[in-house]
């Protein structure tokens, strides 16, 4: 009886009863509670009705207000496009080859654009993120892989948020507070999470408003203190350039954008408002909102990207300082090179890394909520799941900044490191992703038409193509020994045939061989 006590004081409304007569759905995970959603208001001058089977469905009048009412989520995802990540691979893409890359920048956005408006779409129409339906897809063995590798991409991404927050913290103090404290502050983070989620979702949109206007406005002064061309500005985001010494940053731009978790949490963050699946016209118009509101969100955020990219562009491209430039010393840079125009440039940068790595490990936590809670389906108290996944990336991350220090070249082989363990992640995202939405048994009359279901699979393998050469540049430069060599040419062996199971389970060729084997055996 007292584990039972126990463990009902783990659950969601725990302690209060429940009865033998409540269904199974109400101990399925679920990303809201029915109270938590956003109330859509629907005026009595729209139709409520689908009209004819088979019709034609008119595209819903455009109101600022429901745009209003549905605006938050889009915001949330695009904070993974703004992460310390990010900003690390805008700066030395700027310094390294000024304005050369601002073409891929645009692009990857628009790729990252793509994935994230799936992931909308599938949200929105089976009313469950993209983790509950992988466990609903896949069998249990494939259901835990795909759940270690995301926990994994969701490990790496933290260490390198909060170590960005803890620089960003040690600068602002002067370095009174070392890196390890900054840590330490971080982790507390998931305590404001927690607190802003108790009242209401729109509150907790509202605090990440706020972060990514800090954002935007930093880096928005520090644009206009250090007045890159404009000219070059143009020119760099209209004509495709690049040569063998940018590739290196070239990658880096593209493997940053597109988040793992990023994927998982934005199919989650739609079901925030409330909406009735059972009706097209409903289900319609939440697609069409949430598809302007994301492009609104990525548009800010790739004006941030952008700010941050022409600043470094401007002032370090062609210089000695710019192969060795980082998240630490790029304040000290700015401030060694434009002094105090009219806010110190050093606590601007800081102000602005801040606000990314605090939104960007706060977000971290949500999308780690939704992630351990959809792939292994357990309905945990609020608290408990911050805790547990806060935990997850706080302990390598202490660890990490006891015996790193961030001007040490061993630190840099370490964000190498985790910019490759994310990366290897990104096809366990977007395979699933695009064989769900590509399911008409799934989606109905929402499944993705065959262009975009091109497009998709082009870009997925482009992102692929992308990471391999990753891997390989790690592999050849870092690894060392032939005893780690072999076995990681084991594992990738492994990873490589998870890849393939993936891609070719929903085939008639995978049948074909499934009944095969079935026979022979």
């Amino acid at each position: 009886m007292a584990s039972r006590d126990l463990a009902e004081s783990l659950l969601p409304g725990g302690g209060g009863g429940g009865g033998a007569s409540s269904s199974h759905d109400e101990y399925e995970e679920r990303a809201y509670d029915s109270d938590d959603k956003v109330s859509i208001s629907i005026s009595d001058s729209e139709p409520d009705d689908d009209g004819e089977p088979g019709a034609a469905r008119a595209r819903p009048t455009f109101s600022w207000r429901k745009l209003w009412r549905f605006t938050g989520p889009g915001f949330l995802m695009c904070i993974g496009f703004l992460d310390p990540g990010n900003l690390e691979g805008d700066l030395q893409a700027g310094a390294a080859a000024g304005y050369q890359l601002l073409w891929l920048l645009l692009w990857a956005t628009v790729m990252g654009a793509l994935v994230q408006l799936l992931s909308a779409r599938l949200g929105v129409v089976t009313g469950k993120h993209l983790a509950e339906l992988c466990r609903e897809e896949y069998p249990p063995w494939a259901t835990r892989a795909l759940w270690v590798m995301t926990e994994l991409a969701l490990v790496g991404a933290d260490i390198q948020e909060v170590i960005g927050s803890a620089i960003a913290i040690k600068i602002l103090s002067g370095g009174i507070v070392p890196l390890w404290g900054g840590v330490v502050i971080t982790a507390f983070d998931c305590f404001i999470f927690l607190f802003l989620e108790n009242y209401g979702v729109r509150k907790l949109e509202a605090f990440f408003g706020v972060l990514i206007a800090t954002m935007a406005i930093s880096f928005a002064i520090m644009f206009g203190e250090t007045k890159p061309s404009g000219k070059e500005l143009l020119i760099g985001l209209v004509v495709p350039k690049l040569s063998s010494k940018t590739i290196k940053q070239a990658v880096g731009i593209v493997g940053c954008i597109i988040m793992p978790h990023n994927v998982f949490l934005h199919s989650a963050l739609v079901q925030s408002r409330k909406i009735d699946t059972k009706k097209k016209s409903r289900v319609q118009e939440a697609v069409y909102y949430y598809n302007i509101e994301s492009i609104l969100a990525l548009i800010v955020s790739f004006f941030i990207n952008i700010c941050v990219t022409t600043v470094f562009a401007k002032g370090f491209y062609g210089s000695d300082k710019a192969d060795n430039i980082g998240l630490e010393n790029a304040g000290q840079y700015l401030q060694e090179k434009y002094g105090t125009a009219l806010f110190p440039v050093l606590y601007i940068w800081a102000i602005g890394l801040l606000a990314s790595g605090q939104s960007s490990t706060i977000t971290g936590t949500y999308a780690g909520q939704f992630v351990m809670g959809g792939f292994l389906n357990l309905r945990l108290k609020k608290w408990l799941r911050a805790v547990i996944t806060r935990s997850f990336a706080i302990i390598p991350t202490m660890i990490v900044a006891l015996f790193f220090d961030t001007e040490d070249p061993t630190m840099d082989v370490l964000n190498e490191s985790l910019n490759v363990l994310q990366s290897i992640q990104i096809p366990f995202a977007l395979i699933p992703l695009i064989t769900l939405v590509s399911s008409e048994q799934l989606m109905g009359s929402f499944v993705v038409g065959p262009i975009t279901k091109v497009i998709s699979w082009i870009v997925t393998i482009f992102l692929m193509l992308i990471n391999g050469y990753l891997i390989l540049s790690f592999y050849t430069n870092e690894v060392r020994g032939a005893v780690v060599r072999s076995s990681l040419c084991v594992v990738l062996a492994v990873y490589l045939a998870f890849i393939i199971y993936l891609i070719l389970r929903n085939t008639t060729l995978y049948s074909r061989l499934r009944s095969s084997v079935s026979k022979s055996s």
